[in-house]
């Protein structure tokens, strides 16, 4: 047997193994099917000694697939199911500012640590054991045992070089080499056939985001109706799916929401001035004059109340940071009034502290001097009942809306007040309802997202 023939025949064999690798987590995993039929196996051992997969592809090498079913059976299927998770997780969307080695890890973690939950006989491999026992540990000091939690916790450990690289070779399950290339250099290892091949990077992008983000949802859906049916939790998977899907918000957009509408001198040109456009056809015979007007109508914010719950749960560095979070946003250009009536309120059973701003340099000087006064219960009441009296007594000349920043565990008013009120939560990652009155907007936030 020459070489050639030797070459097919292990191309053979180890697309062999991987369809019928598919096909037990096919059988095994139903709620997996569209997950495992968006993934077209192509052997390239010129990009990888192993496998790799950028969400579109999967290739390998065929003496690596042969050579890790000999030493172990259940490897090829499980590094298959591995690559997988990574899809399904949406780990190939990196940003090039992270540390590759720590993101490649907590990656890795986070897909194995996923396939040991399933607890599948199939699945197992001699390392199972040893990456259980590391994971326990993991789970005892984050709550989300994500990707991105894990990658942040390595990040404040400073995990040793030596650490790094011994975890690595205990997690990992394949290369992600074609995480990192840019789409130039796809082209030039013509990765992608038939359709993909005439999309640009971004377009091949937006595709793969909106292709496994419908997919991660339909697991999670799929999921937590088996595990409701069989009375069981649903697992790491499942928590995986629940933070891949949870809906993602934008402060700043969530503030804007709250401007009010005024003039400020601002050459509009958009706009023009009608009285010189028909002057124009009148003195010069149908030659118009243009002037656009020097006003412009935007929304912005002029008066606004910001009530913070300074009950024990949500005081500290937090309360400060999202005072911060909002000033910021407040003192963008498209959303900020020269002289604006804010009030900054501290409540916790009763009203604390109410401070009154008007300019940008009363409130940089509120953020070099603040204090949290309170620290007791919880009672929304008070606030709103103090609000409602300053509104009485025309304090405010158009007040749009209120933010609590709270826990959400308090008294809320039984009556909606006659302006706009948001709650706005940070998450604890507990799974917290936070149920407020119907006539109240909801925020819930993450740390990160402050």
């Amino acid at each position: 047997m020459n070489e050639e023939e030797k070459q097919k025949k292990t191309e053979k064999i180890a697309e062999e193994i991987l369809r019928m690798s598919k096909n037990k987590l096919l059988v095994n995993m139903r709620f997996m099917d569209m997950s495992l039929n968006r993934m077209n196996p192509s052997p390239r051992a010129d990009i990888t000694a192993c496998t790799a997969c950028d969400g579109q592809v999967y290739v390998y090498n065929p003496v690596h697939i042969l050579t890790a079913y000999r030493i172990e059976e259940n490897v090829p299927v499980r590094n298959f199911l591995h690559s997988v998770f990574h899809c399904v997780f949406k780990h190939f969307f990196v940003n090039t500012l992270i540390n590759r080695e720590l993101w490649d890890l907590a990656c890795d973690i986070a897909a194995e640590s996923a396939i040991n939950d399933l607890n599948l006989p199939f699945l197992n491999i001699l390392r199972s054991g040893e990456q259980i026992s590391f994971f326990e540990n993991l789970r005892k000091k984050i709550n989300i045992v994500s990707a991105e939690k894990i990658y942040g916790y390595f990040l404040d450990k400073r995990l040793p070089p030596q650490t790094i690289e011994k975890l690595s070779a205990l997690f990992k399950g394949d290369d992600h080499l074609l995480w990192y290339m840019t789409g130039e250099q796809k082209a030039e290892l013509k990765l992608y056939g038939g359709a993909a091949a005439l999309l640009s990077p971004l377009e091949k992008l937006n595709m793969l985001a909106e292709s496994w983000g419908g997919i991660a949802l339909r697991m999670q859906t799929e999921l937590e109706a088996f595990g409701k049916r069989r009375s069981t939790e649903a697992g790491l998977l499942t928590q995986n799916l629940r933070e891949i899907n949870r809906e993602r918000y934008n402060y700043t957009e969530f503030l804007k929401k709250f401007a009010v509408r005024g003039e400020i001198m601002k050459i509009n040109p958009d706009e023009f001035d009608y009285n010189f456009y028909t002057y124009g056809l009148k003195l010069y015979d149908n030659m118009p004059l243009i002037e656009p007007l020097e006003y412009k109508d935007v929304k912005r914010i002029r008066d606004f109340v910001i009530a913070i719950d300074t009950s024990g749960s949500t005081s500290g560095e937090l309360v400060q940071t999202f005072v911060q979070k909002t000033y910021n946003v407040l003192k963008s250009t498209e959303s900020f009034f020269t002289k604006i009536n804010l009030h900054i309120i501290q409540c916790d059973a009763a009203i604390q502290e109410d401070v009154k701003i008007t300019t940008q340099e009363e409130f940089d000087d509120y953020l070099k001097n603040m204090k949290l006064h309170g620290l007791g219960g919880t009672d929304f009441r008070p606030v709103f009942s103090y609000v409602n009296s300053l509104v009485d007594c025309d304090e405010f000349e158009n007040l749009k809306g209120l933010i609590y920043f709270t826990d959400g565990f308090g008294v809320f008013p039984a009556k909606k007040p006659p302006y706009d009120a948001a709650f706005v939560f940070i998450d604890d990652e507990n799974g917290n309802n936070y149920n407020i009155p119907s006539w109240a907007i909801k925020l819930v936030l993450r740390k990160d997202e402050i």
